[in-house]
C-alpha cells in the first residue's frame, strides 16, 4: 500500500501518470504541503453570461426559452466542473472539498448565475472557517429558493430552511426540538434574494420580536441563531462525522470522531487545520481504510478522466452518464443529498461502471452488452460520449518485460486494493498471447476493485 497514492485518491481524485512518476518517492508530508498549497492559488469561477432570475417580466413562450437556456448553462457549469476535477493542473483538493461541501448542503439549482455563486461559495470557503461556510449558504439566493426561505415572513413562517440548517447542516437530529425550529424560522424571517441573485434582507418581513432557540431568549437574528449552533458540540461531531465517512471510511469510529470534533471546536471551525489533522494521522492510512470506499459517480469519472488522459467529453455524454450513475450535479435526489456508499452500486449501473473505462479507451463507444439492463433512452443518449484522450502516459508505464509484471506496474497505479489474486477474471487479462498494454489496462478497469478508493 503506497501512502501518497492513497492520500491522492481521498483528498483528491488519484494522480495522472506523470504525477504517479513525480511523487510516488515523496513522503505524506511533502504530498500533504503540496495539496494545500495548490488549493491557495484557486480562483473563483467567472459568472460569464449568467443571469439572475427576471422571468416574472417575460411572456410564457420568452420563459420557456430562458428556461432551456438556463439548462444549457447549468449543464456547461457541471461539465467544466467535473472536468477540473480531472484536471492535473487545477487543485485537486479543492475540488474535492467543495464536493464534499456540495453534498452536504445539498441543493437543486436551476440558473446558472445562482449555481456559479453558490460553488464559488463553496470554493471560497472550502478549506476555511466553517462558520464563514455557513453562513455564506444561509445567504445564498440558491439555498434560499430551494428552501423556501423568500416565503419567510413574520406572521407567516416558513420552517423549511431552519429545520434543515439543524438537521442537515449542523447538530443532527435529536439535538433540537420542534420549538427551536419554529422560533429559529422566526430568526430567519426576511432572509431573501432579489431577481439579479443576490441575497437581500427584508427588514419589514422580519420578526423582531423575542424569540427561545436552544436556550436562548432574545431578539435573535438569523446570525444569532447561527452561532448557537455552532455553540453546541453535536455541530463538531456531526461534521466530523461526515468527513469521516467521506474521506476515511464508511464505517465510523467513534472515538477518533471525538477526537477530530474536539480539535475542530478548539480551532473554531477551522476546515483546514480538520483537514490537516485527519491526513496526517497515521490511522488515515491504516489498511482498513484503504480501498474499501466505493467512488460516487462523479469521483469515479473525474478519476478515469485524470488517469486515462481525457482533454474532451462531450458535455451531453458527461450529463448522460451522471443521470445512468446516479449522480447529477446541481441535481441531488433531495435536501439530503445523495446517500452513498452501497447505494452507488446496483446490478445496472455496476455493469455500467466496469464497461466505463474501455468506453473511454475505444473513444466513447460504449458497448451496451455489458449494461442490458439499462433504458434504450439512455443507451441513446450514452451511445457516444465524445471522449478524446491521450493514454500515452498510462501506457507508458507498461514498460516491462512480460505481462505479469506489467500488469503489476498497472494495477498499482490504477488499484487502491491490494491486487487480486490470480483468478479466471485476472489470468484472462493476463492471456500470454495478448501483450496489448491498452487490452491489459481495459481488464484491469474492468475488475471490481477499480470501483473501490
Amino acid at each position: 500500500m503506497h501512502d501518497v497514492h492513497h492520500l491522492y485518491r481521498r483528498a483528491g481524485f488519484g494522480l495522472s501518470p506523470d504525477e504517479w512518476k513525480q511523487r510516488k518517492q515523496w513522503s505524506r508530508q511533502q504530498a500533504i504541503d503540496d495539496l494545500f498549497r495548490e488549493a491557495k492559488v484557486a480562483q473563483p469561477l467567472p459568472e460569464g453570461n449568467a443571469s439572475g432570475d427576471t422571468e416574472g417580466m417575460m411572456s410564457a413562450t420568452a420563459q420557456a426559452e430562458r428556461r432551456k437556456e438556463e439548462r444549457k448553462r447549468v449543464i456547461q457549469l457541471n461539465a467544466d466542473w467535473v472536468m477540473r476535477m480531472g484536471n492535473p493542473q487545477e487543485s485537486a483538493l479543492l475540488e474535492r472539498m467543495s464536493l464534499f461541501w456540495h453534498g452536504h448542503f445539498a441543493c437543486e439549482a436551476k440558473f446558472s448565475l445562482l449555481a456559479t455563486r453558490q460553488l464559488n461559495t463553496l470554493r471560497k470557503h472550502a478549506l476555511g472557517n466553517f462558520r464563514d461556510l455557513l453562513l455564506g449558504i444561509a445567504r445564498d439566493p440558491a439555498m434560499i429558493r430551494y428552501l423556501n426561505n423568500q416565503q419567510n415572513r413574520k406572521n407567516a413562517p416558513n420552517e423549511n430552511f431552519a429545520r434543515e440548517v439543524m438537521e442537515l447542516f449542523t447538530v443532527g437530529r435529536g439535538h433540537y426540538t420542534e420549538r427551536d425550529v419554529k422560533e429559529a424560522a422566526r430568526a430567519f424571517t426576511g432572509w431573501s434574494s432579489d431577481l439579479k441573485g443576490n441575497f437581500v434582507f427584508r427588514r419589514f418581513a422580519h420578526d423582531y420580536g423575542e424569540k427561545t432557540v436552544l436556550g436562548k431568549t432574545g431578539n435573535l437574528t438569523g446570525e444569532d441563531v447561527i452561532d448557537l449552533l455552532l455553540q453546541q458540540e453535536a455541530t463538531a461531531t456531526f461534521i466530523c462525522r461526515k468527513i469521516y465517512r467521506h474521506f476515511v471510511n464508511d464505517t465510523v469510529d467513534e472515538g477518533r470522531i471525538a477526537e477530530l470534533a474536539a480539535s475542530f471546536r478548539a480551532s473554531n471551525y477551522d476546515i483546514g487545520q480538520l483537514m490537516r489533522r485527519l491526513f496526517s494521522s497515521d490511522w488515515f492510512y491504516a489498511a482498513g481504510n484503504v480501498g474499501t470506499r466505493i467512488k460516487s459517480p462523479v469521483e469515479l469519472l473525474a478519476g478515469l478522466i485524470r488517469q486515462l488522459g481525457v482533454q474532451r467529453f462531450a458535455e451531453n455524454g458527461l450529463i448522460g452518464l451522471q443521470r445512468a450513475l446516479g449522480q447529477l450535479l446541481f441535481r441531488p435526489p433531495n435536501v439530503a443529498g445523495w446517500p452513498g456508499g452501497r447505494a452507488w452500486i446496483d446490478n445496472s449501473t455496476l455493469l455500467l461502471r466496469l464497461n466505463l473505462g474501455g468506453a473511454f479507451l475505444r473513444s466513447g463507444e460504449l458497448d451496451f452488452t455489458l449494461a442490458p439492463e439499462l433504458e434504450q433512452a439512455q443507451k441513446q443518449q450514452l451511445r457516444r460520449l465524445g471522449v478524446e484522450l491521450n493514454a500515452t502516459p498510462l501506457i507508458s508505464l507498461a514498460n516491462q518485460p512480460d505481462n505479469l509484471a506489467n500488469y503489476t506496474a498497472l494495477g498499482t497505479y490504477l488499484l487502491a486494493a491490494p491486487l487480486p489474486p490470480l483468478n479466471a477474471t485476472t489470468r484472462r487479462i493476463l492471456d500470454g498471447k495478448t501483450t496489448d498494454p491498452v487490452l491489459l489496462i481495459t481488464g484491469i478497469l474492468t475488475l471490481p476493485e477499480y470501483q473501490l478508493c
